[in-house]
């Protein structure tokens, strides 16, 4: 597909299919492409932990997802993504290069984020980044280590909707010139 299609072509998908199911090997290939994100002194800090029996979809979903979100998980799988804190904007001695300090850690899994979410649309995949979430509970079913940082639960699945793109702000009113 060509990139600029693609990236017009992704939407939030918040229905899947039952039968759509993400296979092990396009897991691992979703996660490759977001491997390939650029990322702050090549530390590459995120991590994902995928959540693909049903039994433990459904686990995370009710315990460690608010109300609103959890049917949007039904059917699909689930990605938690974290980043290793005080890596990315940090110097080898632990001292932050700039005022972001862990933002930066951030900011690179959202580059590899949106990688991982463009591959699956590639793949013919949809996906919902849930940014609401109990990060301590993900953190205790999960044996999330206390150095990660929890960030965001991405539901993954063959979609079961085909939303609308929705109208873009003007360029001109997000861009200066000088």
């Amino acid at each position: 597909m060509e990139f600029q299609k693609l990236i017009e072509e992704r939407r939030t998908i918040r229905k899947y299919r039952p039968e759509g199911k993400i296979t092990k090997d396009d897991l691992l290939t979703v996660i490759k492409a977001a491997q390939e994100a650029p990322s702050w002194k090549n530390s590459e800090t995120g991590r994902y932990y995928c959540v693909t029996s049903e039994d433990m979809v459904k686990k995370i979903s009710k315990e460690c997802l608010p109300e609103m979100n959890q049917p949007k998980a039904e059917n699909a799988s689930l990605i938690v993504t974290t980043f290793v804190h005080n890596r990315a904007g940090f110097q080898k001695d632990g001292t932050p290069d700039n005022e972001l300090g862990n933002g930066w850690g951030c900011y690179d899994l959202g580059l590899q984020n949106e990688n991982l979410v463009l591959k699956a649309k590639e793949l013919g995949y949809g996906t919902l980044i849930m940014g609401l979430r109990d990060g301590d509970k993900l953190r205790e079913i999960l044996s999330v280590p206390e150095t990660e940082t929890v960030v965001a639960v991405i539901a993954i699945g063959k979609a079961a909707e085909e939303p609308a793109r929705p109208k873009r702000k003007e360029l001109e009113d997000i861009v200066k010139f000088y």
